[in-house]
């Protein structure tokens, strides 16, 4: 296995790997990145999305760059603004004291603040084609001088019809640029894109494993954002003997949730990849020896985490894609003892969960948050047992002479409430905790709106959608709300998993035609 000081990088960036905890490359980053360096051929690589891609060609880029350039020097286009988002932040991780300017640039965006930013200079754009196109006709970005053009998840951006807008970007671009193209798969108008596009070009491609998920009960949580950090104190709280890591999307995110535990009196920390590599093994070291029992985690800074016996891995945040989710939960159940990995999931987000279970193969079981009194019951069950252990070790000669003390002026039940009153104050009050809205109970949450492409005029009532639905999926009636029936076409409000369960069945029996039911758009809502 190679290292990354056998790739040719220099002392600087491998400084910087170490600061992030990054131990060894991925395949990918192993054959592209010594390609890149040498300076001579384009790349097409075919590699999965969760597979270290963005260090692959980020890596190899931010080493090749000149500071202080006037113009733009490398373009990256990416399918989605979430996408665009992340491979900035991580281009930008990277870059170590090197004076880069680094800048997503997506639609839904403050357009003025891009061209503020365009105009400041920047030495690499990550954009989403739509955007890019934008900012070409207005003449705000001149791509005419890049070193450096990289198209990543090349195969989505087909999919997701940017073919014309990225052949459009190619042709405002210089020809002695460097071009590197990254797809999942490779599909014939990909291939014609190199062909046309691409100068001599090398063609990598790293074997696709299997996802494959340990032995851990997967359950998952309905929960507004607002809910989560409640929902997560209910969690650890009802454990027994809670040891995990929690993962955040940001390091923003990361701080602010160990923070609030802390406040909250949990031992826990936060990691991720601002901290030197000190301060990063000075936290693992204290997490390893359970001097803290919570560990709040980014995917790039738990690399390399190697820590046994976790009880559980929490979701703060929906992991990017079934790698990163398979990865996450591997963590737990190791030694054959079996872990639980708990995934928070907003009403906003149940369609990528389901995306997630299908790619994973793996079963997700929805499960209902433990409620305030089963907290505090549990609680006081915890103190029971641990007053019990107490007393029959051998008791400490100072505090029975403070007991006698207390005990010769006040009844035996009274001293005791006292205490229990001054060691837990307000954690046996069901008013000191938050309420958790129940999301899947709430009208427009938790549920489905449906489009059906028939209505009135071909024969269809409320009572024949209904005998329809319970037909094709076996969905209980009562499930079945907010019927309907006009001339043309129809609507109808399921729970998500029904709702995803008709919309899967009649994706199946299509056969080419715009399939009966679909989710309803924003603008046939009635």
């Amino acid at each position: 296995m190679k290292s990354f000081e056998d790739l040719g990088l220099t002392e600087d960036t491998l400084k910087v790997l170490k600061r992030k905890g990054y131990e060894e490359p991925t395949p990918i980053q192993a054959k592209t990145i010594p390609v890149i360096l040498a300076g001579e051929k384009d790349i097409v690589g075919q590699a999965q999305t969760g597979t270290g891609k963005t260090a692959a060609f980020g890596l190899p880029i931010l080493e090749l760059l000149r500071e202080n350039v006037k113009n733009v020097q490398a373009l990256v286009l990416a399918p989605t603004r979430e996408l665009a988002i992340q491979v900035a932040e991580e281009i930008n991780s990277l870059k170590g004291k090197k004076k880069l300017s680094i800048v997503p640039i997506y639609g839904g965006q403050s357009i003025d603040m891009q061209l503020r930013s365009l105009k400041k200079g920047v030495d690499v754009v990550v954009g989403t084609p739509g955007r890019i196109i934008d900012h070409l006709e207005r003449r705000t970005l001149r791509l005419g001088e890049i070193s450096f053009l990289v198209l990543d998840e090349a195969d989505e951006m087909l999919n997701m019809g940017f073919l014309e807008d990225v052949t459009k970007i190619l042709e405002n671009t210089n020809p002695d640029k460097r071009t590197m193209m990254f797809s999942a798969t490779m599909p014939r108008e990909i291939m014609r894109i190199a062909e046309r596009h691409m100068g001599d070009y090398e063609l990598m491609g790293v074997q696709k494993g299997n996802l494959t998920v340990s032995q851990t009960d997967q359950i998952y949580f309905e929960v507004s954002p607002s809910d989560k950090f409640e929902a997560l104190c209910r969690i650890i709280d009802i454990e027994e003997s809670f040891y995990g890591l929690i993962f955040c999307r940001t390091k923003i995110d990361a701080e602010t949730v160990a923070n609030h535990l802390i406040d909250r009196g949990y031992d826990a920390d936060a990691l991720h990849g601002d901290l030197s590599q000190g301060q990063r093994e000075k936290i693992l070291n204290k997490f390893r020896k359970r001097q803290v029992n919570i560990l709040v985690a980014t995917d790039v800074a738990a690399r390399g985490i190697d820590v046994r016996d976790l009880t559980h891995v929490i979701n703060y945040a929906l992991p990017q894609d079934p790698e990163s989710y398979v990865h996450r939960i591997g963590r737990t159940g190791r030694a054959g003892k079996e872990g639980t990995a708990i995934t928070f999931v907003t009403p906003e987000e149940y369609r990528k969960l389901q995306y997630i279970k299908k790619s994973a193969k793996t079963d997700i079981r929805r499960a209902t948050l433990p409620k305030v009194k089963d907290v505090i019951n549990t609680k006081k069950q915890r103190i029971k047992s641990e007053l019990a252990e107490i007393v029959n070790s051998k008791l400490q000669d100072n505090y029975l002479e403070m007991s006698r003390d207390l005990l010769s002026g006040n009844s035996p039940d009274e001293i005791l409430a006292a205490l229990l009153q001054y060691a837990f104050h307000g954690e046996f009050d069901e008013k000191s905790y938050t309420e958790i809205e129940d999301v899947t109970s709430v009208d427009n949450k938790g549920r489905t709106r449906l489009f059906v492409a028939k209505g009135k005029k071909d024969g269809l009532t409320p009572k024949k959608l209904v005998d329809f639905i319970r037909e094709k999926c076996g969905v209980r009636e009562d499930k079945i709300k907010g019927i309907q029936v006009l001339e043309k076409f129809s609507f109808v409000t399921l729970p998500f998993h029904e709702a995803e369960m008709l919309l899967e069945h009649f994706r199946k029996t299509k056969k080419g035609r715009w399939p009966l039911i679909t989710r309803a758009k924003e603008g046939k809502k009635k």
